[in-house]
């Protein structure tokens, strides 16, 4: 299939990009430093910092995977939009505003590693590396992901075949994260988000006009849907299968592209405007994306001859509804949400990637004396090389993206998550407990995936072992002097802005 410039679609597409690449160029102009390349020089406001850390959560799988797997089991896969809703709020309300007092207290903090490494004094950087490392591991995986949302979405659109498709996703992604880095992700990612949550409002309401236009005097919605589709707790779920669902919400405490986000916010009192933005915001989208998977399914069974695409990869049901509900023109405009989710999140994820390894690698063992300029180009250059990684891990077009969003999701969550929860609210941990309970977390995370023991998500074991590791090396130390004051120096801080 050929591509036509003068389709509407193929028209909002090219549109869609050059706003970001714009947006990506006036980037450029305003980094001067690592700090701003990386970081942004800690001056986002609430708006932007509450619309990016959603943007940059709710990757491709918000518009493909959480609709693909409500498609095909019915409404009881909300309990992961429970279950992540429940688990965003506590990471806003208890960790956000903290976090950015203390990797500011702890040797301004550029990234997740960097803060570690400081508030444990990791003199010999084992930390800072086990940490840079993990991060590697499962981000290039959930980049993977994000490259295989954008290449299904120009496979879908434009019918290329996948290996190219791969490539042009990709493509877009990298273009202005390269050139503008941390700056244009946040701002494009505010951009992004509001595409994200006009489509997920919209497209559900049309397909639940559309069936219920459709649906005979003598027919139900009931007696359409499959069995056990209408209901929470379906027939052969398990107490095991809802607390999997809803520990996704586990997750949110060790993202680091998310955790970033509120060490670049331009103050921690901005923290509380953000969290009712960023929550309204989510909830919304969420609530949407299951809206959209449960209206596909009487959709599509009344219009079995609009099937085919979703009944070859259920992750195109919100595309597949958005083409044949809307104009061209519209559709365009809509379908252009998923690919700002996947550059959203995949934009995030590379520049976290890169930060790791050019502010915990390359400066630290490598070019202690770098300059600033050196810094930001190798920067960019590792956003090239972690692409190049992911673009190879995605070459199986039977990949699946909630699948492989679900690993990564998980080995962060059971990784960092009590680490940061501990590192934050006590101050007894050590660099040695730390070190711990993250390579705990990690190997749990790792081992438990391949044998999935009891059907049971792998960030619950791992979140729980972790944790309790990262206790119990931690009394076998005692922290120093310095640590206890900076931790109280924070508390103190944290007094005075009202939170504890």
């Amino acid at each position: 299939m050929s591509i036509s410039f003068s389709d509407p679609i193929v028209i909002t597409f090219i549109v869609y990009l050059a706003v970001m690449l714009g947006v990506g160029w006036v980037g450029y102009l305003s980094t001067r430093n690592l700090s701003d390349y990386i970081l942004g020089g800690r001056r986002l406001g609430a708006f932007v910092t509450a619309l990016s850390a959603g943007a940059s959560d709710m990757s491709g799988w918000l518009l493909m995977g959480l609709p693909g797997a409500v498609y095909l089991s019915g409404i009881s896969e909300a309990w992961i939009a429970i279950g992540l809703s429940i688990g965003a709020y506590l990471n806003w309300r208890y960790v956000a505003a903290r976090l950015r007092v203390y990797t500011e207290r702890a040797g301004n903090a550029l990234t997740l590693p960097d803060y570690l490494a400081n508030r444990f004094e990791d003199d010999n950087n084992i930390l800072r590396i086990v940490t840079a490392m993990v991060i590697l591991v499962f981000f290039t995986l959930y980049c993977a992901s994000g490259v295989v949302a954008g290449a299904r979405l120009f496979e879908n659109m434009f019918g290329l075949p996948y290996a190219t498709a791969l490539w042009v996703g990709a493509l877009c992604t990298i273009a202005y994260v390269f050139i503008g880095g941390f700056l244009a992700v946040s701002w494009t990612d505010a951009i992004q988000a509001s595409m994200m949550i006009t489509a997920l409002i919209i497209a559900p309401l049309m397909a639940w006009f559309a069936v219920q236009g459709q649906l005979g005097a003598a027919q139900s919605l009931s007696g359409i849907l499959p069995d056990g589709h209408f209901d929470m707790f379906p027939p052969g779920s398990t107490f095991i299968s809802i607390i999997s669902l809803l520990a996704w919400g586990l997750g949110y405490f060790g993202q680091p592209h998310i955790l970033v986000r509120f060490m670049a916010a331009e103050s921690p009192k901005a923290m509380r405007s953000a969290r009712r933005i960023g929550m309204g915001w989510m909830v919304l989208c969420l609530a949407g994306a299951v809206a959209v998977g449960f209206a596909g399914i009487p959709y599509f069974k009344l219009n079995p001859g609009q099937a085919a695409a979703v009944t070859a990869n259920a992750e195109t049901v919100f595309m597949e509804l958005v083409k044949n509900l809307f104009t061209p023109w519209i559709a365009g405009a809509l379908l252009a949400a998923i690919l700002a989710a996947v550059m959203s999140t995949l934009a995030c994820q590379l520049l976290v990637c890169s930060s790791a390894l050019t502010e915990d690698i390359y400066r630290t063992f490598l070019r202690k004396q770098a300059s600033q300029r050196e810094l930001v180009w190798f920067g960019r250059a590792m956003v090239l090389a972690v692409a190049v990684v992911a673009i190879a891990i995605a070459q199986d077009p039977k990949s699946r993206v909630l699948g492989m969003v679900s690993y990564a999701w998980g080995g962060f969550g059971a990784a960092f998550g009590p680490v940061i929860i501990l590192s934050l609210f006590s101050n007894r941990i050590t660099r040695d407990g730390a070190l711990a309970g993250i390579v705990t977390g990690a190997l749990t995370a790792l081992v438990w995936k391949q044998f999935g023991w009891f059907g049971l998500y792998e960030i619950v074991p791992g979140f729980i072992l972790c944790g309790l590791v990262t206790i119990i090396v931690s009394k076998l130390g005692k922290p120093s002097a310095t640590m206890l004051q900076t931790f109280e120096n924070v508390r103190a801080e944290m007094k005075q802005l009202g939170a504890v």
